[in-house]
């Protein structure tokens, strides 16, 4: 079995984070160095289709989980602490349910157990609009973008998926193909009756509405120990808006 690119960092307590759709684990690795600082030991994974971990046509929660577990075993890690950020939220919800005894604790990111309809599909058409090769710098990839979508970071998030495959031929380190054709997956609910009884933070963004006060009863069916705080001020990628909001809500949890 093929495993997860990781990037480590730090020793101490394991602590693995799991980044969101088209994201990446450099996305993490700013937080990922004051978690490191803290006295863990950092495990930043690429999942399966994202960043430099490997491509392939399967892509549920399910299998993931299995990514998670395969990664774990090979690095010789008994359990840790899981944080999950929207996509990689419910990889952390699934595997939460499957191995609980794996989980010392868990955090979801701005994600809630229930069905989300697809609703990325403007972004994959801007990714697969770009003529990767003609294009010759970020800066023009970007010019490119902005004709599809107007929310500058919303673009630099994206433009972090682009790479030099060779002198003057850019490509992209995410699957397109895959992902455009298994939205309903990404969106897919945590199944009925998958429960993890250990202590659970769901974080939200407060200007975000991924997570609303109508989904607590079902994360509490699927996580009778979880509790959910509000980062004010802060959209879906709570983490990079606020971080050190979530730096000091997530570290509160974990060291309690």
């Amino acid at each position: 079995m093929e495993l997860l690119h990781a990037n480590v960092l730090g020793k101490g307590t394991p602590l693995i984070i799991l980044h969101g759709f088209l994201g990446m684990s450099d996305n993490w690795k700013t937080l990922g160095q004051k978690y490191a600082a803290a006295g863990y030991e950092v495990h930043l994974l690429d999942q399966r289709n994202h960043g430099r971990s490997f491509w392939s046509e399967t892509f549920t929660y399910e299998v993931m989980a299995e990514d998670l577990r395969a990664y774990m075993e090979a690095s010789g890690i008994g359990s840790a602490v899981l944080l999950g950020h929207s996509m990689g939220g419910k990889t952390a919800m699934q595997f939460a349910c499957t191995y609980p005894e794996r989980v010392d604790k868990l955090i979801v990111a701005d994600i809630a157990p229930r069905r989300y309809p697809p609703h990325h599909e403007h972004i994959l058409e801007a990714l697969e609009a770009l003529a990767l090769d003609t294009l010759e710098s970020r800066s023009a990839a970007d010019e490119e973008l902005a004709k599809h979508i107007e929310h500058w970071g919303i673009r630099q998030f994206l433009l972090k998926n682009l790479y030099w495959e060779q002198p003057g031929k850019l490509g992209l380190r995410v699957n397109l193909p895959v992902l455009k054709n298994r939205m309903e997956e990404i969106g897919a609910v945590l199944p009925e009756g998958a429960r993890y009884e250990g202590p659970v933070l769901f974080l939200r963004g407060g200007a975000s509405g991924y997570i609303t006060d109508a989904d607590l009863p079902l994360i509490h069916d699927h996580f009778p120990g979880a509790r959910l705080e509000t980062i004010e001020g802060a959209g879906h990628w709570l983490h990079a808006e606020k971080p050190d909001a979530f730096l000091g809500a997530t570290l509160g949890f974990m060291d309690s």
